[in-house]
């Protein structure tokens, strides 16, 4: 299954290539931007970005306080790069032609596979999304960025069912909220290079989505 573009590589973000936002390289020999901000990510996961400080972040790293504003200016930035990171893979799939073209429940199908590409790719960075509180601007604005996400969706949802394609004794704020509450439940259980592979784990979505657990026949 091909993935949505921008959604299959880390390499898309400053913190990826250890460039700042302005293009100036960043870190210091031994670490690059990239690094720290996949193990701060693993940090906040396992102690909730408010209660990590800059030195239980330093503690994990392995480098002193200091050192990690070689990198970046505050946890506030790491904590905007991953969120940037999570919602940028979803956003752009919104862009693809899959997503902008067609019958609406085939935009649908198309957006809902590439969600669980994302959310299984980027596995840490969307965890860190969907746990967020929204205790600071940036996790305020990340969480609009989410909303908007979720409120074209629910407008695919609703094509579909004017097009006839699905039924309409759903509210479609209803079948979005569902249908986002499967999937977000993954960061919370799916093993990467398991037995479920990212490409069977969609397909399964699909089917419950579309098709629902009554045997056919």
């Amino acid at each position: 299954m091909p993935s949505a573009s921008r959604t299959a590589s880390t390499t898309d973000t400053p913190a990826a290539n250890g460039t700042a936002a302005g293009g100036t390289k960043r870190g210091r020999p031994g670490y690059d931007q990239q690094s720290v901000l996949r193990i701060a990510v693993d940090v906040f996961n396992r102690h909730g970005y408010d209660a990590t400080s800059m030195g239980i972040l330093a503690e994990n790293l392995g480098i002193s306080k200091s050192a990690i504003y070689h990198h970046v200016p505050s946890k506030g930035d790491l904590l905007k790069l991953a969120l940037d990171h999570a919602l940028g893979g979803l956003e752009a799939i919104l862009e693809q032609p899959e997503a902008t073209s067609g019958a609406a429940d085939a935009r649908l199908e198309f957006v809902l596979r590439q969600t669980v590409a994302v959310l299984v790719e980027r596995l840490p960075f969307v965890t860190l999304l969907l746990r967020l509180r929204g205790n600071t601007e940036i996790e305020r604005d990340a969480l609009e960025r989410r909303r908007t996400f979720d409120h074209k969706v629910a407008g695919l949802i609703s094509a579909a069912r004017d097009e006839g394609s699905l039924r309409a004794d759903i509210d479609p704020r209803t079948v979005s909220r569902l249908l986002f509450g499967m999937i977000n439940s993954i960061v919370e259980w799916y093993k990467p290079g398991g037995s479920l592979s990212p490409e069977k784990l969609a397909d399964d979505v699909i089917t419950v989505a579309f098709d629902g657990l009554h045997s056919k026949g």
